[in-house]
């Protein structure tokens, strides 16, 4: 039933807009077409739950849990504002005002980098490490539960080949440079 759900908004999707205008969507293919919307609407769902569960449970927010997960895998919890950015594909900015609403949590502390007074560095605070570590458990949990769980074993190794190709892809094509940590 969900499959057939999927396969009417993919018509409704390409359908024509107006007399003689079709949808940007019809130049992909009708397989194409059903891959795209099953991303957007498992990406869509699963941000959803993956951030009410972390508030709920962690007093956490999914942007929140991006950028403490992604310090606590920088040696010593320390990388600078450019480098943490572009690991997690955000702008600079952004990633900056979200820094300072964490510091004034006391989850990271920004610094002048000692190697490069124009850089600032972050580093995850003993608090953060703990909050970090605490919403870890909830959240493999929910993973499990809404992603794996509806996974068949069989398809776990095809589905991980086509995310890191489609993943190359971005990196190569798309306008962030690659992570430090990947070169």
């Amino acid at each position: 039933m969900c499959r057939d759900r999927g396969k009417a908004s993919i018509h409704q999707m390409a359908r024509k807009r107006k007399q003689g205008e079709e949808s940007a969507f019809s130049k992909l293919t009708p397989a194409q077409q059903r891959a795209w919307l099953a991303f957007i609407r498992l990406r869509l769902r699963l941000t959803y739950e993956m951030n009410r569960q972390l508030q709920a449970e962690a007093n956490l927010s999914l942007a929140d849990y991006d950028v403490l997960n992604a310090l606590r895998y920088e040696p010593e919890g320390r990388t600078q504002i450019t480098a943490l950015a572009i690991r997690i594909g955000w702008e600079r900015s952004r990633l900056s005002h979200h820094l300072r609403r964490l510091e004034g949590r006391e989850l990271v502390e920004l610094r002048t980098a000692a190697t490069d007074r124009r850089a600032t560095e972050i580093t995850l605070t003993d608090q953060g490490w703990a909050e970090i570590t605490q919403a870890s458990t909830g959240h493999v949990e929910l993973i499990q539960r809404l992603f794996f769980d509806g996974l068949p074993d069989q398809l776990v190794e095809p589905m991980t080949v086509a995310l890191e190709s489609i993943y190359d892809n971005v990196i190569e094509r798309g306008t962030l440079p690659r992570p430090a940590h990947e070169s």
